[in-house]
């Protein structure tokens, strides 16, 4: 890579992750007394952070994730920039399907880069109880499907464990995922030079913590987690990260975080950003 490459690079996520960092610091300034505002504490997978809570989309209520935007760049100077709109749907009382559409570009410098879409990406999520001596649980699966140039040659399947407990001063949420089927020579970036996304891990582990402010309809958290990849013969990587989300109206909320991978080869930065609309149709209300 050549050094106005790597510098241009290098400004690229500067900047970017100063942008992060400054939504966040707008979005806390900026936070205002509101009522009858709770969805900003539903913290979804890489909204902002990748623990998530037990909680699901309401029942006919629908989730827009507008095109979540992750940038990250890896100690060698490799860029990958992932786009991922969702569409989250409250189908049955405490239960909620989604379908995800993962963009991926990557950067390795030079002349190598790629992007297309990295498969399509199909979940469900249930809700077991609601939180009261004991914690909230709730069970995730998730299939990506080969589509596109960047995904899968063969389906992906996950399982999650998800449970939120929460206290006056804080709420806790502990996550474990593994994944199996597909290819396990699946890394990040495979001999055709295929961008892979997040879902080539084999398994996740980690906790997160937030602090709500509910007359403010905001939300701060940090959280560290371990994955392992499907390739990887290595110790799991271990990551950590920061993030915030607030609810600008009924119907939007936005978020940004920022986190470093504290282990494996990589060591990469990255940063996140996104936009959220819930809605309803009255079709579909009873």
């Amino acid at each position: 890579m050549s050094p106005g490459k790597v510098a241009a690079n290098s400004a690229m996520l500067d900047r970017f992750s100063r942008f992060c960092a400054a939504a966040a610091v707008v979005i806390f300034a900026a936070a205002e007394p509101a009522r009858a505002q709770t969805d900003y504490y539903n913290t979804d997978s890489g909204r902002p952070l990748t623990i998530e809570d037990a909680a699901p989309t309401e029942r006919y209520a629908f989730e827009l994730q507008v095109a979540p935007i992750r940038l990250e760049r890896t100690r060698g100077g490799v860029y990958q920039w992932e786009v991922e709109p969702e569409l989250a749907y409250g189908i049955l009382p405490r239960t909620q399907i989604e379908i995800a559409l993962p963009l991926s570009y990557r950067d390795d410098g030079g002349t190598s880069r790629t992007s297309g879409l990295a498969g399509i990406s199909l979940s469900a999520l249930h809700n077991l109880n609601t939180e009261t001596t004991i914690p909230a649980l709730a069970f995730s699966g998730n299939v990506l499907l080969p589509a596109g140039g960047l995904g899968p040659d063969e389906a992906v399947f996950s399982a999650k464990a998800i449970a939120t407990r929460t206290f006056r001063w804080a709420r806790f949420h502990l996550n474990g995922e593994y994944s199996f089927g597909g290819d396990d020579s699946i890394d990040s970036a495979d001999d055709d030079g295929k961008a892979a996304g997040s879902e080539t891990r084999r398994w996740l582990a980690g906790i997160a913590v937030d602090k709500t402010f509910p007359l403010r309809s905001f939300l701060i958290g940090a959280e560290i987690f371990a994955r392992k990849t499907r390739s990887s013969e290595n110790n799991p990587e271990w990551n950590a990260a920061l993030g915030v989300r607030r609810q600008l109206s009924p119907a939007f909320n936005v978020d940004a975080g920022i986190g470093k991978q504290l282990s494996g080869g990589e060591r990469s930065w990255f940063a996140t950003l996104g936009l959220a609309h819930a809605f309803t149709l009255r079709s579909l209300l009873p």
